[in-house]
């Protein structure tokens, strides 16, 4: 009996990361696996790795430095390190939505070339 998750593959993929990190798998200040490494476990591309890094760093769970990997830097249950929605500024929801905008059309994107892909590939041709 398989059940059928719709969700895009870095979607499902940082929901699992999520929960690892809720669990006390990877605890605050631990290094994530790199995303070499993630991309295997997964059976996954490096970018669909990326992206889903980018959905935990933008709930400020973790922090990529460059050179050195991902670093857990708060829990999702960690209320206090997440400042309560009235205390931004309004610069920081301008900001906000606009890069709301782009990921918006960088799933669009997403989208077509997962589309574009499928219709170019050998073994799917019909």
């Amino acid at each position: 009996m398989a059940t059928t998750d719709r969700r895009r593959p870095y979607l499902r993929i940082a929901e699992d990361i999520r929960r690892d990190i809720a669990s006390g798998r990877y605890a605050v200040g631990d290094q994530l696996p790199v995303a070499r490494e993630l991309s295997e476990k997964y059976g996954v591309a490096m970018m669909t790795i990326g992206n889903a890094l980018a959905v935990l760093r933008d709930e400020g769970l973790i922090e990529t430095r460059q050179g050195a990997g991902s670093f857990v830097t708060r829990t999702p249950d960690d209320v206090e390190a997440v400042p309560a929605p009235g205390e931004h500024s309004e610069e920081f929801r301008i900001i906000s939505e606009q890069l709301r905008e782009i990921r918006q059309h960088m799933n669009k994107l997403t989208v077509r070339l997962d589309e574009l892909d499928a219709r170019t590939r050998p073994d799917q041709a019909g």
